[in-house]
């Protein structure tokens, strides 16, 4: 068991199952709407940089307007029917990564409360593998006003758990949003390593837990 650790937080995309599985699925309709994209993924960026938003749908809607040269309104409904809408049924058919239940399952019966803190709605997911029902808390960055690596989610996270920052351990993918995300609000992190990493035998040294497999973050975690 983790020392001062009670909640173990978890990202979602990219974490709870691999990147590859959504993009080769995604790939006729990313081509369709290259022109969205792009610019779509240049407002992400400005928002992964932007301190809590009153109203962030709004935000991202008046970026997102400026950069394809349309109304606020027109905006926000393509981000809605591309984004929200347009790759929600794309995650039925996206398998986890192996043991990514059955870690959870063994987590939370060993007494660690599960939490979610994603980027993207975690509607968007559906019933999210089955694991929604191990989980005490789901948060959305976007509804929360900043996406990470903000402070301010990582934050409320844990003012709604009622626990320090110290007694959370969050666990994604990505080394700016999740790992110095966590750590710079006084978590600690788990980083699953991509296979680059595992092959070159190369942890990521800013955080506190590097795992290859979901068995052996349980290993880790348990031992």
């Amino acid at each position: 068991m983790l020392e001062g650790v009670s909640v173990i937080a978890f990202d979602i995309d990219g974490t709870l199952y691999p990147s590859w599985a959504l993009y080769v699925r995604v790939i006729p309709h990313f081509i369709r709407n290259l022109r969205f994209f792009l610019h779509y993924n240049k407002v992400r960026n400005i928002l992964h940089r932007t301190a809590p938003l009153a109203d962030f749908y709004e935000y991202q809607g008046r970026l997102l307007a400026e950069e394809l040269h349309c109304t606020v309104a027109r905006a926000r409904a393509l981000i809605r029917c591309i984004v929200y809408d347009g790759l929600k049924r794309h995650f039925k058919k996206v398998k986890p990564f192996k043991g990514m239940q059955e870690t959870l399952a063994a987590l939370k019966a060993a007494g660690y409360r599960i939490a979610i803190l994603s980027d993207f709605p975690p509607a968007q997911k559906g019933d999210m593998w089955g694991i929604l029902p191990l989980c005490e808390l789901v948060l959305g960055s976007e509804e929360l006003g900043a996406l990470k690596p903000s402070k301010y989610p990582f934050g409320v996270m844990a003012q709604l758990l009622e626990v320090k920052p110290s007694e959370i351990l969050y666990v994604g993918n990505s080394k700016r949003c999740d790992v110095r995300g966590a750590n710079n609000a006084g978590m600690k992190s788990a980083y699953i390593l991509p296979w680059w990493r595992q092959v070159l035998h190369r942890p990521y040294k800013e955080a506190d837990i590097c795992f290859a497999t979901y068995r052996q973050l349980q290993n880790i975690v348990l031992q």
